[in-house]
């Protein structure tokens, strides 16, 4: 028992004298010391702090308020909530200090007090330190920059080309869109740009400085929508991060909201998107707290809504709230006019992403594309114009140019002198049949066809267009 008492008194007297001693060799190094009791007022400071401050002894300073004596001082705050604040630049007149202030615990954990240190009266002392923080705000900055730029608009009005009566209409529809600031519902073939014009309406409202932000419903699998949309708490669920996640109306906030193939929304989504459009507000997976959004949403479908309403394959109520301000675009054939001009702006996009030569159509080239009914729309020629233009090296393309490549024309199966297909064909073939009998099996259902074909929706809408498979 003896021993052990005198070991413990040992160890007291040791820790007394390391704390004495490293509050003197503290105090020493630093440039200035200050300590205040459990009211702020200044109980002890440092002869270097006395003759730094300007004053004539430290009975100048003792008893009163750390402000009257340090204006910019934040020692109130660390007696009043009891937290340190470990490294600080505080003004001084013309000159600034790097400071530390802790707190004075007593042996019951009560705070007595703080005391704060002047370490450097000199900030080139901390140049590289400061430097590299420099550093990492400007890379912070920047990369905030280049992510507040994918997230706005890429498309104008003035992108969606055309001047036929039909294209001035739907722009002055658009327009009005723009302005309303409610939800919108873009119905319409696959390929007639419904994302350009939900960049266009974002671009010309209200909302144009703030994020647009794009989501794919069927390209995103079942599981991962919840999160995807509205966020997912810390360790929400297997694989979670462990920051957690932001949802995409978060990111949206403030901004506008792009849905694209809303109509293969599930219905477990679909309830919990209603309740969002109607009380602006979000609960993260695995949260106990809603959160508060100003989103405006755009949504699109290729498919009819009401028939999916109809088919019990889509919520009603949800239906009545997207379609507050409908906008139906235009498949190609019904503007065939504006065929050559948008033909032109396709061309000239193609030659700056390959590097080609620019090309352009020749009346025959014109006249071979304007009689085609063009089921798969602009997506369609997009992909039509670009097959010519790695198929020929002419600048001036004509209708021999797309003989091989417009659907339905002059291309025919290649057949060797057995009369036996190549097999890239027949692959092709048999993959079209499967896709189409899935699809009349699911009754256009993209994600049911998707599941009975065994792949992922995403890469069902990937064969849809590499085989010009069309709704």
């Amino acid at each position: 028992m003896k021993l052990g008492a005198e070991l413990a008194s040992g160890e007291s007297l040791v820790y007394r004298v390391a704390m004495r001693s490293l509050f003197e060799r503290l105090e020493s190094l630093c440039e200035g010391a200050v300590a205040v009791d459990e009211h702020a007022h200044i109980v002890w400071i440092s002869d270097k702090y006395v003759r730094k401050l300007g004053l004539a002894s430290a009975g100048e300073a003792l008893g009163r308020d750390i402000e009257e004596i340090i204006p910019n001082s934040l020692m109130r705050k660390v007696v009043q909530t009891g937290e340190p604040i470990l490294l600080d630049i505080m003004a001084f007149g013309d000159e600034s200090f790097v400071v530390t202030r802790m707190p004075l615990n007593d042996e019951a954990g009560k705070v007595i007090g703080a005391i704060g240190f002047v370490l450097y009266d000199r900030l080139h002392y901390l140049k590289p330190l400061v430097s590299k923080f420099a550093q990492l705000q400007a890379e912070l900055a920047a990369a905030q920059d280049k992510l507040a730029a994918e997230r706005r608009a890429k498309y104008t009005l003035s992108s969606f080309v055309g001047s036929s009566p039909a294209v001035i209409e739907l722009k002055r529809q658009l327009r009005r869109a723009a302005q309303a600031d409610t939800t919108v519902l873009l119905a319409g073939e696959t390929g007639t740009g419904k994302e350009l014009v939900a960049h266009a309406i974002h671009a010309a409202s209200l909302r144009a400085t703030q994020p647009f932000v794009a989501v794919n419903v069927a390209a995103i699998p079942e599981p991962l929508l919840e999160a995807e949309f509205f966020g997912a708490a810390p360790g929400a669920y297997t694989g979670a991060d462990r920051k957690g996640r932001e949802g995409k109306f978060r990111l949206a906030h403030g901004g506008t909201l792009f849905l694209d193939e809303v109509g293969d929304m599930p219905a477990s989504v679909q309830a919990k998107l209603l309740r969002v459009l109607q009380e602006q507000e979000i609960e993260p997976l695995g949260a106990n707290k809603v959160v508060r959004v100003d989103v405006r949403v755009v949504a699109a479908t290729s498919l009819d809504l009401a028939e999916l309403v109809r088919e019990g394959r889509f919520r009603s109520d949800l239906y009545y709230r997207l379609n507050v301000l409908a906008i139906r675009l235009l498949p190609l054939r019904e503007h065939i006019a504006d065929l050559e001009a948008i033909a032109e702006q396709i061309l000239e996009r193609i030659a700056v992403r390959t590097g080609l030569p620019p090309r352009e159509l020749a009346p025959s080239a014109v006249a071979a594309l304007s009689n085609y009914s063009w089921p798969g729309n602009i997506r369609e020629l997009r992909n039509v114009l670009e097959k010519a233009v790695l198929a020929s090296d002419r600048v001036r393309l004509t209708a021999e140019d797309f003989a091989h490549v417009l659907p339905g024309s002059a291309e025919q199966p290649v057949r060797t002198s057995a009369g036996v297909r190549p097999l890239t064909h027949a692959v092709a073939d048999a993959e079209r049949a499967a896709i189409r009998a899935a699809l009349v099996a699911a009754n256009g259902r993209k994600a049911a066809a998707a599941q009975l074909l065994g792949i992922s929706r995403a890469t069902l809408y990937e064969k849809l267009g590499q085989l010009d498979i069309h709704d």
